[in-house]
């Protein structure tokens, strides 16, 4: 009935089109090397392969296909464990038909989407503690403008935001959107963003 429900929810929508479904991890991470979809709506609870394997394996075969959690837990392990192994977006169940089909092609475009209160939970969780000394250094890997555009994502903002907070072009954010996801060896600005974060490269005066 939910998979239904969700179907009817985002093939409502023109430029939205549901390729396959599965009943359980196994069959999700075999549809989704059979169809290539540009996202994946995961649930945590499946049969034979849970969704933090699955999306293991999925990201693990299939790096470019976008991940997006759509589940009714919150716990911090599997938080954590999803965010680690990949998914690009993480939504509660509780949220509105329109805000998943907008997280769909947030996801689609390279933007993080974090419910609220996941995104408190992966800052908390993932910020090192003050004097904790970090690897490699972020001038290291990444352009200054490059970490602008990072510290900026990191905050939640938009492509557009972060173009109009910068002066850039919507299109130059993409870009350097791109390079970061190249350099950092990632597919979405959520695990730029948790590097960034584990790396101590963005601080909580960086974001708040």
């Amino acid at each position: 009935m939910v998979r239904e429900g969700t179907r009817q929810i985002l093939e409502q929508e023109a430029d939205l089109k549901v390729v396959a479904e599965a009943g359980d991890g196994q069959e999700a991470v075999q549809l989704a090397g059979t169809f290539k979809p540009d996202v994946a709506i995961i649930d945590i609870a499946m049969p034979k392969l849970d969704g933090i394997e699955a999306t293991k394996e999925i990201k693990a075969r299939y790096p470019t296909i976008a991940v997006l959690i759509l589940t009714a837990y919150d716990d911090d392990q599997f938080v954590f464990s999803l965010l680690e192994a990949g998914a690009a977006g993480y939504l509660l169940k509780s949220v509105r038909s329109r805000e998943l089909i907008d997280a769909v092609r947030q996801v689609y475009a390279g933007e993080s989407v974090l419910h609220p209160l996941i995104a408190r939970k992966v800052l908390n969780h993932f910020v090192p503690p003050p004097g904790k000394p970090s690897g490699q250094k972020p001038s290291e890997v990444l352009s200054e403008r490059e970490m602008d555009v990072l510290k900026l994502a990191t905050r939640g903002l938009s492509n557009q935001d972060i173009a109009e907070e910068l002066c850039l072009s919507v299109r130059t954010v993409q870009a350097h959107l791109g390079h970061i996801f190249n350099k950092l060896q990632v597919s979405s600005r959520t695990e730029a963003v948790v590097h960034a974060l584990k790396e101590g490269w963005v601080t909580f005066e960086d974001i708040s």
